[in-house]
């Protein structure tokens, strides 16, 4: 989900670009949080094919926190403002970047959620970490979702963000959705031009910027969004092709699921599907006057939300459903 729009420059040119410097702030911010970065490879056989870029705290950490970003530019832009509440909560954030996102990158054809999964965790274990909570906002949560049915003994609680993991490649063609097919959704997800940014934050946020100027928009794709377009195409290629409800697993998980009220990309039907498929092991919370981007729109809320549901216990941590 793309930020608040920013000024025009060309990644490596000496002119000036607000987008490349409010990257900075936000490193400067990750830094103070008392995180460090790390390039973790992760190997095939003796060719480590894939790096995992990753934020993970200076000491080890003891209450350790998944952190799993969406569509859109890096994770150090989506999860800045979660970072102190987090901290001063008591929970080690640890925030990667997915394969194709940020300085995460892979040689391997595998597009699927499962070796997202995978190369998260076979991160999480090359740090020492081996039990943890997760949260994954939209894309993320779909990578979130996998890894909770994949390794059950390592993710110990699952929330999610917007993320609809229960819609079907026909609810497209059902008109469930802004857009009618996966190419269509891949040119609104992985925008390459101004007006493509601008349809794409029209439609994640409920109250989008009166103002977007186009040098603007095109500093934000030049800096941030202008690698990998073909890879992360593909990326939501594999998540919808085929897609359906019955061959969705159920995670053993207690689980929280966070919707924005007026989200239009993916709707509130999404959530109420979820709810049912997890049943009493989940609850479901709604933030008003909020859409897809919840996340930015209503930091507080949402980080209100994690923080009461990772710290109650395990007995209170489901089956209910509150606005």
């Amino acid at each position: 989900m793309p930020p608040p729009p920013l000024p025009a420059t060309a990644r490596g040119r000496s002119i000036f670009s607000f987008a490349a410097a409010r990257d900075r702030c936000f490193s400067r911010r990750f830094f103070k949080a008392g995180l460090r970065p790390l390039a973790i490879p992760i190997p095939t056989g003796d060719d480590p094919a894939t790096i995992v870029h990753m934020w993970v705290p200076t000491n080890p950490p003891r209450n350790p926190l998944l952190l799993l970003h969406g569509f859109g530019a890096s994770a150090t832009w989506q999860w800045a403002p979660y970072l102190h509440p987090l901290i001063a909560a008591g929970f080690d954030p640890i925030i990667p970047d997915l394969v194709f996102f940020g300085a995460s990158c892979t040689r391997l054809p595998d597009r699927s959620d499962a070796f997202q999964a995978r190369s998260i965790k076979a991160a999480m274990e090359a740090i020492g970490v081996t039990r943890f909570g997760l949260v994954g906002v939209s894309y993320g949560g779909f990578v979130g979702y996998r890894m909770a049915e994949m390794y059950p003994e390592g993710v110990e609680r699952v929330a999610l963000v917007c993320a609809g993991v229960c819609l079907e490649e026909k609810d497209l063609a059902d008109g469930l959705f802004p857009v009618a097919g996966v190419g269509e959704a891949a040119a609104l997800l992985v925008p390459r031009r101004p007006e493509e940014v601008r349809r794409l934050v029209r439609l994640t946020f409920v109250r989008p910027p009166c103002i977007m100027p186009s040098c603007f928009l095109r500093d934000y794709i030049k800096v941030m969004g202008s690698d990998h377009i073909q890879e992360k195409t593909e990326l939501l290629y594999s998540l919808i092709n085929e897609r359906q409800l019955s061959d969705l697993p159920k995670i053993s998980q207690p689980s929280l699921i966070v919707w924005g009220e007026h989200d239009r990309v993916f709707p509130m039907e999404l959530a109420h599907r979820l709810k049912r498929h997890l049943r009493e092991n989940s609850r479901l919370v709604v933030i008003r006057n909020a859409g897809h981007a919840v996340n930015l729109e209503k930091p507080k809320d949402v980080c209100r939300n994690i923080i009461e549901f990772f710290q109650e216990p395990v007995a209170e941590a489901s089956n209910d459903e509150k606005v």
